[in-house]
């Protein structure tokens, strides 16, 4: 099982839980990026990827080699559309899990939240990142790490 993190938008805080998960558990844990990424010293089990070309590089690099059982954290809904159906566990940095029954409701609301910001329309987006949401990770990072280490 490998940790994959979409880490061209995660946020710090994100990345730091991820790590500490990846050295307490012993988990091969793989950052991908379209830009250079700071790799922390110490940490056995991280991979940093740079990925070069569009922006979507780091998204289709982990949707190619992310496998059923693995665990991926992303806040880009496309991605995690391609990466459910392939028995992928997917969260978002806010702690939203990403599942079958909800994948392609999101999908749709993004593609139409989409649409209005191409006309002009300013939707606004999420509030800050805070204690609240960085708990919502911890806590559903764990949940999934812990399910999918038990389905080996």
């Amino acid at each position: 099982m490998k940790l994959w993190i979409d880490a061209d938008a995660a946020p710090q805080a994100v990345k730091e839980i991820c790590l500490r998960a990846s050295d307490r558990l012993k988990l091969e844990t793989v950052l991908v990026a379209n830009q250079r990424l700071f790799v922390p010293p110490g940490y056995a089990h991280l991979t940093a990827i740079r990925v070069d070309g569009s922006n979507d590089a780091a998204d289709r690099y982990i949707a190619e080699h992310a496998e059923p059982g693995d665990v991926a954290v992303t806040q880009d809904i496309p991605l995690a559309a391609q990466l459910v159906p392939k028995g992928v566990a997917v969260i978002d940095p806010r702690g939203e899990v990403f599942t079958l029954e909800s994948i392609g409701e999101r999908l749709s609301v993004r593609n139409f939240m989409d649409g209005l910001r191409g006309s002009g329309v300013d939707t606004g987006g999420h509030g800050a990142y805070g204690t609240r949401e960085k708990q919502a990770f911890a806590n559903a990072l764990d949940r999934a790490i812990t399910r999918a280490l038990k389905s080996r």
